[in-house]
């Protein structure tokens, strides 16, 4: 735990990246991602094989067809960009996204999801509070995860992959989607929170202007956090929650 925390309860407000942060739908993007990317990998003989460092070196937190063009262009690798209706089975970027999304949604239907207990004692404490809370995420599936997981009401603004989309917000490390965020929840950057569990959402809400980014390690690498612009990186968010919350476990 670090030394000292800063104090969530006295910002503008709070903006939490989705996966991985709040739930732990980053595990099923990763196991969706791989399923995907090994067979693209074995099909093509596109080598070195695709591994979990790939996946926080090129796609995690990134918009779906950004991260599947990042990863293939760190193998030499180009292919057709071709449209967002692209059928899953085309050899285009948006079909081999759209190949994932598909896997992923069938994983979180079949499986479901709840919340990180820390987390959810903390936006519980903030919302109680009154501190303005949004969520910041590249996913298009955001919507979908926080209403499987009960929290959808928690939060007054959520900036997703569909908003980034629609609005021409370009894709996390780019500052466009935090400071979208923070624009749609009415709070200055530089006297809010934002939370992140990846290197591109954390470079992102630090070229916003945040004045406090917390990185979460839920395996990107404290100092792989710091380097994109974390300003403090926590194991989980329960330690800002206030001592007389005792109704929760001490981890996730």
């Amino acid at each position: 735990m670090p030394d000292a925390l800063p104090d969530l309860f006295h910002a503008d407000g709070v903006l939490f990246d989705l996966d991985g942060v709040l739930t732990p739908t980053a595990e099923v993007h990763m196991r969706a991602w791989q399923a995907v990317f090994d067979d693209v990998f074995a099909r093509w003989s596109i080598t070195p094989p695709y591994t979990d460092a790939d996946y926080y070196d090129y796609v995690d937190g990134k918009k779906r067809y950004d991260g599947v063009a990042s990863l293939l262009r760190s193998r030499n690798i180009e292919v057709p960009w071709g449209h967002v209706d692209d059928d899953p089975s085309a050899e285009t970027i948006c079909g081999i996204g759209n190949r994932k999304n598909a896997a992923f949604a069938a994983s979180l239907r079949a499986q479901g999801i709840v919340a990180y207990p820390g987390s959810l004692a903390l936006v519980e404490s903030l919302r109680a509070a009154g501190i303005p809370l949004g969520v910041v995420s590249s996913s298009k599936n955001a919507e979908e995860v926080l209403a499987a997981a009960g929290i959808r009401s928690l939060f007054r603004v959520v900036v997703d992959g569909v908003v980034a989309e629609r609005d021409g917000l370009a894709s996390k490390p780019a500052a466009d989607m935090f400071a979208a965020g923070a624009a749609a929840l009415g709070v200055d950057p530089s006297r809010s929170v934002a939370v992140e569990d990846a290197t591109s959402g954390a470079a992102s809400a630090s070229a916003a202007g945040y004045r406090t980014v917390i990185g979460v390690d839920r395996g990107a690498g404290a100092d792989a956090l710091r380097a994109a612009g974390a300003t403090i990186v926590v194991d989980d968010l329960a330690v800002f929650v206030p001592a007389t919350r005792t109704d929760i476990p001490e981890t996730a």
